[in-house]
């Protein structure tokens, strides 16, 4: 790639919004000048309206993506939604993910996101046994985000149990190694790239026993560490009853709370767990729009954040692949949990969307209009019928991923109008992937 040169309307940097941001950019992709009130320079690339760092997608789960509009009909619960979703993992296989993954991740670069946290636990073959490439699921995922243009932590999870002291289901089968060395051995066999780091998971209390979970806190010390934490109030009646411990207890006592833990969801909490949780460090990804649409509850995040959790956004089910709703709905979940407004300021939902989320999957120097950092850019517009009007500073409460006009990820143009540079319409790439599933 040639050094480039951006010039941004305004830019929202480290000290705030600033106006006429002359961005350059080497042949690497990193921001090496940042400087405000500056003229456009001859053969700059224009971004107007405001322009903010690349989002980070902090917990995603891909394949879930082909359930949108389909779960509905009947009310349910969280419960019985998974049984769908076990119906959908049973359709999947390598090529098939490949294009489905391909399609969802440039919904989300389109969208603004420059970095994807992919929660993967669809492993094996429908029957539990591996393919020849025992990563060939996650090899497909790492195709597609690079198909897409954005980066991506994958967060590989180990899934042992079909529940608390309950053997696999037969749909669950395809999900596990067998056991936690296993899962390490065959977690061993990835290898990060430019693009790409490799993290670890804990499924969750119901998918790890303590001492398995011991055993994947312990295999990759230095890698980021996710897990589902209290989902849903029958998780954490279960852990009590099995362990008289909360999750949150049983995942410090197993030493796999620390600063590189991610604990997603964190929605039913004690407030032991919460000081826990903050004592540690450990960031709290809430996925607003997934816990709404399966009615998981709202979660403390102003006590989490206050606790000193650093707080990440995802999308999980991609019941909606907009960072900035997510963002909006942190702050809505919060004013509807207790009544109050401005629970969390636009400077701190702008870091929980860009730079806390980038930190929690491997890339700190990621989410930061700044020198060193990757040349990822968001220009969102400030004259459509929904941000007309709007201060800059408050555009993330305002704006929604229609909004987006140009992405930059590592200093190259991904998206401009809602259409991929490279991948074309994104309508047509879901709709050919999912139908496909489907029929």
């Amino acid at each position: 790639m040639s050094p480039t040169t951006y010039w941004c309307e305004r830019a929202w940097l480290p000290e705030g919004v600033a106006a006429d941001v002359l961005v350059r950019v080497d042949a690497a992709g990193r921001i090496t000048e940042v400087s405000s009130g500056q003229s456009a320079p001859l053969g700059a690339r224009r971004l107007a309206g405001v322009v903010l760092p690349g989002f980070a997608n902090a917990h995603s789960h891909a394949f879930h993506r082909a359930l949108r509009g389909r779960t509905h009909g009947d009310g349910g619960t969280f419960w019985t939604w998974r049984e769908g979703m076990y119906r959908l993992a049973g359709r999947l296989d390598p090529d098939s993910y490949l294009r489905l993954a391909t399609a969802v991740y440039a919904e989300m670069a389109v969208a603004g996101v420059s970095c994807v946290g992919e929660f993967h636990y669809l492993h094996h073959a429908p029957d539990g046994r591996p393919y020849v490439d025992p990563n060939a699921m996650g090899e497909a995922l790492r195709a597609a985000a690079c198909a897409a243009g954005i980066r991506l932590t994958l967060l590989d999870a180990c899934y042992l149990t079909g529940g608390i002291e309950t053997p696999l289901s037969t749909e669950q089968q395809r999900f596990s190694d067998g056991s936690a060395a296993a899962w390490a051995e065959r977690v061993g066999a990835l290898r990060g790239d430019a693009g790409t780091r490799i993290g670890a998971a804990i499924h969750s209390v119901r998918a790890v026993p303590p001492d398995a979970m011991a055993e994947v806190a312990a295999a990759f010390a230095e890698r980021p560490l996710h897990v589902h934490l209290s989902e849903q109030p029958a998780e954490n009646e279960a852990c009590v009853a099995a362990y008289g411990r909360t999750p949150t207890e049983l995942l410090h006592a197993a030493g796999a709370l620390a600063r590189r833990t991610t604990a997603v969801h964190a929605t039913h909490l004690t407030d032991r767990d919460v000081a826990l949780l903050g004592s540690a460090g450990a960031t709290a990804c809430f996925c607003s729009t997934t816990e709404a649409d399966l009615a998981d509850g709202i979660g403390p995040a102003r006590e989490l954040r206050d606790a000193g959790s650093p707080i990440a956004l995802g999308s999980d089910q991609h019941a909606v692949v907009d960072p900035l709703l997510e963002a909006r709905a942190l702050e809505h979940g919060e004013r509807l949990r207790t009544g109050q407004r401005g629970r969390f300021a636009p400077t701190e939902l702008l870091a929980a969307s860009t730079s806390d989320g980038h930190a929690s999957l491997g890339w700190p120097d990621a989410g930061r209009i700044e020198v060193g950092a990757p040349a990822d850019l968001v220009a969102v517009q400030l004259d459509t019928i929904r941000t007309a009007g709007s201060l800059p500073e408050q555009v993330l409460l305002t704006a929604t991923q229609s909004d987006v006009d140009i992405v930059v990820v590592g200093g190259r143009v991904v998206a401009s109008g809602g259409r991929h540079e490279t991948l074309g319409e994104v309508g047509r790439l879901l709709a050919d992937a999912i139908e496909g599933l489907w029929t």
